[in-house]
């Protein structure tokens, strides 16, 4: 038996379902699947597959029956099932695009919570049991590296050796929590000899660990993998299960931090000095030309230079990109920034402010936001808006992260200053940040709460979508769903200009023909007709992603391929009891 591909194709205005399409069904919302046996996918062994190549795979999950079939978010992914339960062969076309895909398991009954699938162009290297003793770890015979790994029964701690010589840095990192492991993993750096050289447990970023380390003479070392249940339990040991996915990411070479400045100019060349370890001494600035779609993070461009393994994401603006100069503490000494524009600064002493200068007209709305945290510094940053006098006319220290951001009206016309401090008053060069200051323009966002609906045949049931009105967006919308099968009917929903949400009634025939597929909801302006892609989050605090805490952050957060499904007609008959 051959699983076809599960793929959608977007075009501007027009969903296509393509050819070999199997799409079957979803979890429910707001009706029951009391009498439905909906495949449960809680991860993939290995989270990753080479393109190009024909991998194998285990899903991890409850299956019943086997198989159920498999979706993918893109085009060029075929699934093998084995006859044994949870074995797959993929093959993964050399066209597929590297990084992190999303896939969904599926039968006539349900659909499972979508999970994320790394793709990439290098062969993989998976973990080899036994490997818990630090005595007898798994050799990785090259570097650049990343293992697939798994800590699958309470306890378990995987070891791996690698060889260095004197003054070579490794550097170590974990892709587990933002992949949606429920573990909090560490990262252990030891002799062969048990001698602890260097470990971490948390990122900036993440739960996820990172750390370096550099050699101070040839030897062979041993990194240990292991970790603690999340969300965390009363009863502190090292935890496992066949969740316990990790890659293991192990390199000797160049491996970038960040870049200077932190970010880059859409459309445009910007010239970014390169900063990280293993880079050496002859490196010259590169020129980043940001054109594709921020396809994995929104507000981000993937820059990969020639020689390095893994690429960095770099954030990218509609001005141009500038560097602090210090003395910049007082206003008198005040950095020049453009509007829209953005400069990268940092706090390189304790009590250090940094000041900067831009010019607004009175009734003009700036969206002035600090990137810190979320580019992996250690800064926790304040931002304050003053006028010439020093008058502090609007401050934030937390937005919707632990980075600051400001939404602010010129009351006059005339110079103003932005102001970046940190909280807590220690300084160093790692406190990195980046400024940016834009014209706040009338902007949408348009949210699923749920990333799958369902329907009876005969009934109905509701999808609500929540617009999020930024900046004085007031435009009146038409909201509508694209690629419902004909036995479904969903009337587009008309939306007063200052509505925050909509309701789209669906409808199925009472003869409707059981259907799953993915699907859009669209967010249409008046008379306009620009239209806004609903989307669902998988990073969340919630209870909706897998664990009671949420996952936070993952290597890509969002969904605009939601999930229908019309039950078969025998779901909808009670069985009788006893």
């Amino acid at each position: 038996m051959r699983w076809h591909l599960a793929s959608v194709s977007f075009h501007s205005r027009a969903y296509r379902r393509r050819a070999g399409l199997t799409l079957v069904a979803a979890w429910g919302f707001g009706t029951s699947l009391a009498f439905a046996a909906a495949p449960v996918l809680d991860h993939l062994f290995p989270s990753a597959v080479q393109s190009g190549a024909t991998n194998s795979i285990t899903l991890v999950g409850k299956f019943d029956p086997w198989p159920p079939a498999l979706w993918a978010d893109s085009p060029g992914f075929t699934f093998l099932p084995a006859t044994n339960a949870s074995a797959v062969r993929v093959i993964v076309a050399p066209s597929v695009r590297a990084g992190p895909h999303w896939i969904r398991a599926h039968s006539p009954d349900g659909a499972s919570i979508p999970h994320l699938l790394v793709v990439t162009p290098n062969p993989l290297i998976l973990e080899q049991e036994p490997n818990d003793s630090f005595q007898k770890p798994q050799r990785i015979p090259t570097l650049p590296s990343v293992v697939e790994g798994r800590l699958e029964k309470s306890g378990d701690v995987d070891s791996y050796s690698v060889a260095l010589k004197r003054g070579e840095t490794l550097v170590s990192w974990v892709d587990a929590f933002t992949l949606m492991t429920p573990m909090d993993l560490a990262l252990r750096l030891i002799h062969t000899n048990n001698v602890q050289l260097a470990w971490n447990h948390d990122s900036v970023r993440s739960l996820d660990p990172f750390m370096t380390w550099t050699a101070d003479q040839d030897g062979t070392y041993v990194v240990q993998v292991f970790g603690f249940a999340y969300p965390a339990e009363s009863d502190v040991r090292f935890a496992g299960s066949p969740r316990g996915v990790y890659r293991l990411h192990l390199s000797t070479g160049p491996v970038l931090q960040h870049t200077l400045p932190l970010g880059a100019q859409r459309y445009t060349n910007t010239l970014l000095t390169l900063h990280g370890w293993n880079l050496g001494t002859n490196l010259l600035p590169i020129a980043f030309h940001p054109t594709e779609p921020e396809w994995v993070r929104p507000g981000f461009a993937e820059f990969q230079p020639p020689e390095f393994s893994e690429a960095l994401e770099v954030p990218v603006g509609d001005g141009p990109e500038g560097l602090e100069s210090e003395p910049n503490d007082t206003r008198d000494q005040a950095n020049g920034v453009d509007i829209p524009g953005a400069i990268s600064g940092d706090l390189n002493r304790p009590g250090d402010v940094d000041r900067f200068r831009f010019i607004a007209k009175k009734g003009q709305l700036l969206a002035l936001e600090v990137q810190a945290t979320r580019l992996g510094f250690p800064l926790d940053s304040w931002l304050k808006v003053e006028d010439a006098s020093g008058k502090e006319l609007a401050r934030n220290d937390d937005a919707a992260s632990a980075d600051p951001r400001l939404d602010w009206t010129a009351p006059q016309d005339g110079t103003y200053f932005a102001a970046v401090g940190n909280l807590i008053h220690t300084g160093g060069t790692e406190l990195r940040y980046r400024l940016q200051l834009q014209p706040s323009k009338p902007s949408l966002q348009v949210l699923l709460a749920d990333h799958a609906y369902s329907v009876e045949p005969g009934k109905t049931n509701e999808i609500k979508v929540t617009l999020t009105r930024l900046q004085g967006f007031n435009a009146s919308l038409r909201v509508r769903a694209e690629g419902l099968p004909p036995d479904v009917i969903a009337l587009p929903v008309d939306v007063a200009p200052t509505a925050v949400d909509a309701t789209l009634k669906v409808l199925a025939r009472t003869n409707a023909v059981p259907f799953s597929g993915a699907f859009r909801i669209l967010a249409a302006e008046t008379p306009s007709g620009r239209e806004h892609v609903a989307v669902h989050s998988l990073a969340t605090t919630g209870e909706n992603n897998g664990v009671p805490q949420g996952f936070n952050r993952l290597l890509r957060e969002q969904i605009s391929e939601v999930w229908f499904t019309i039950l078969p007609a025998t779901n909808s008959v009670p069985k009788p009891k006893g």
